[in-house]
């Protein structure tokens, strides 16, 4: 393990780029969706479709065989961890704007460098951790603790929901880093989609006809509860499009966490907070107000911070001389 991450950080870097993109997409069109069809249906109808396109990865990458894992466990684990990512990130996202819940779940990338030190063993100095201090402050002001009730877009549970879909979050890709060694990122892809498929049936089954959404108003809890519909034939491109999206996402995050540190890599998820900015102007009229600008700007400022101390630290590792024996 200790011989992937140096000499493979920049195409690392690249595959989280790209796979931070494919994910601004997806929130983006889930936000779209989430007016008229229900979480879990969106969820099974884009993962049976990743399914099929990281199925053609897998073929790609080397075969069936790459599905075989001695830890069946832990994939079924990281699975569940990603699925409960995704549905407390996209519960949220149906009543706060993009930017807002893009703000408040690149707390994960934050979760990833602190959590790296038990899961990992990695090394984070004083002023690294000073930095993740500081983009927690950056959380906690994008929750305006101060506010009243009223006066705040959705309730403190759904404005909670996003932090914890950061932590799971975190979580899974330190889990991914280490199944990585011996798993392929297709392979990896299709245990997620498998995981979300399964979940979003067992949903079906007992949420699928809508009788629990009846009398509620919360537009997060509609979003959950409601019931199964058939797509209109311009959604069904629009779903193709996210299955192939998730697909991409599933590939590029597994491979991005493969071949370098987490720590390397976590910075550059922060490109999502200017998309999401980006799409949430463009499609939906939403800015940020100034609570969520100062959040911000500390959590990106605390992840730069953080990149360029690693960097630092790898160049002096990098120009050190080699003792021998």
């Amino acid at each position: 393990m200790a011989n992937l991450p140096q000499n493979r950080a920049g195409l690392g870097i690249l595959f989280v780029l790209a796979g931070v993109f494919a994910i601004s997409i997806n929130d983006m069109l889930i936000k779209q969706l989430s007016g008229g069809y229900p979480l879990h249906e969106i969820v099974f109808l884009r993962s049976a479709i990743g399914l099929m396109f990281s199925m053609i990865m897998v073929q790609m990458e080397g075969g069936w065989h790459i599905l075989k894992t001695r830890r069946p466990f832990l994939h079924l684990i990281r699975g569940l961890l990603i699925v409960v990512a995704n549905m407390s990130y996209f519960v949220a996202l149906a009543a706060i704007p993009l930017a807002d819940a893009t703000a408040l779940f690149f707390a994960a990338p934050l979760f990833i460098t602190l959590l790296s030190i038990p899961i990992l063993g990695e090394k984070v100095g004083l002023f690294r951790m000073s930095a993740v201090l500081i983009g927690f402050s950056g959380v906690i002001i994008m929750q305006r603790p101060w506010a009243d009730a009223d006066s705040l877009q959705a309730s403190r549970l759904v404005l909670l929901m996003p932090v914890l879909a950061a932590l799971t979050y975190a979580l899974n890709q330190l889990m991914t880093r280490k199944l990585g060694v011996e798993s392929k990122a297709s392979a990896l892809s299709v245990y997620i989609q498998a995981t979300f498929i399964a979940v979003s049936v067992g949903f079906y089954v007992v949420a699928g006809d809508g009788r629990f959404a009846e009398g509620i108003d919360n537009p997060s809890m509609q979003f959950l509860l409601r019931a199964w519909v058939w797509p209109s034939n311009a959604d069904w491109w629009v779903m193709l499009g996210m299955g192939a999206n998730a697909a991409v996402v599933g590939y590029c995050l597994s491979q991005a966490y493969r071949m370098a540190d987490a720590a390397t890599v976590a910075p550059f998820e922060y490109v999502g907070l200017p998309l999401a900015v980006f799409w949430g102007w463009l499609i939906f009229a939403e800015l940020p107000v100034w609570e969520v600008w100062a959040g911000i700007a500390l959590i990106l400022g605390s992840g730069l911070f953080v990149f360029l101390r690693e960097q630092q630290k790898a160049r002096i590792v990098a120009r050190a001389p080699v003792r021998r024996r």
